[in-house]
């Protein structure tokens, strides 16, 4: 099969784990910029990051996924920005946009992911989804994990936990740092990305689910689903 590649949005730009599949080794590279990323030579690519936007309500691959993770966990999944507010320059702006057009706004966490959301709808298309997929680790993680609740990634024993499901799947991701400077991507970065390339290879084998099965297309073309 080759290699495969998880990529997660972080504080330094684009954090990606490259998986060998055969040899279940990982390499870990760091780009600036969505355009920097180096995707040569990868079978597919999974991307913890919306990719294709509604122009109006919540996206049906969001609210599926919220279904099927336990309880305490639903809210890793957020909804993200409406096509329209790509164009707002603050949060207060995208809040008063989408309360005058729909009567609802935009949560901080979306609004803090709104450049990455925006630079990676900037430089795809409909025809690089054959390649390049969304993917969400929570719920990558929790399908391994027979859909029992794990702890928040971000604390110790989240962060174990996890390691261990990718064990047992012949992949062990290197400390966050030598790694990565934990200036530039945490720990939970690392671990999300690496599920990623995991999922990536899972979409290959056909062992992977989207949700939904029969995704609907934003008014660029692009599917709004999500694989874990």
């Amino acid at each position: 099969m080759g290699l495969v590649a998880g990529v997660d949005g972080c504080r330094g730009g684009w954090l990606m784990v490259r998986l060998d599949t055969a040899s279940r080794r990982i390499g870990v590279d760091l780009a600036g910029s969505w355009r920097e990323l180096d995707m040569s030579g990868l079978a597919l690519t999974a991307v913890d990051m919306p990719i294709g936007l509604a122009d109006r309500g919540p996206r049906a691959c969001d609210l599926a996924a919220r279904a099927l993770l336990p309880k305490g966990r639903k809210a890793s999944v957020f909804a993200p920005p409406r096509r329209y507010m790509l164009a707002c320059r603050s949060w207060q702006d995208a809040q008063a946009e989408g309360r005058r057009r729909e009567g609802v706004g935009l949560s901080k966490q979306s609004w803090h992911l709104m450049a990455k959301i925006a630079e990676i709808d900037r430089h795809i298309g409909p025809n690089d989804q054959e390649r390049l997929r969304e993917a969400h680790p929570e719920l990558i993680f929790h399908n391994l994990n027979a859909w029992q609740a794990l702890p928040p990634k971000k604390t110790p024993d989240g962060g174990r936990r996890r390691r261990e499901i990718l064990a047992r799947h012949g992949i062990v991701p290197p400390p966050g740092e030598p790694a990565v400077p934990r200036r530039l991507a945490g720990p939970d970065d690392l671990l999300d990305a690496t599920a990623c390339a995991l999922a990536a290879e899972r979409i290959l084998n056909g062992d992977s689910c989207r949700l939904p099965p029969d995704p609907a297309t934003d008014i660029r073309g692009l599917r709004m689903e999500i694989w874990y």
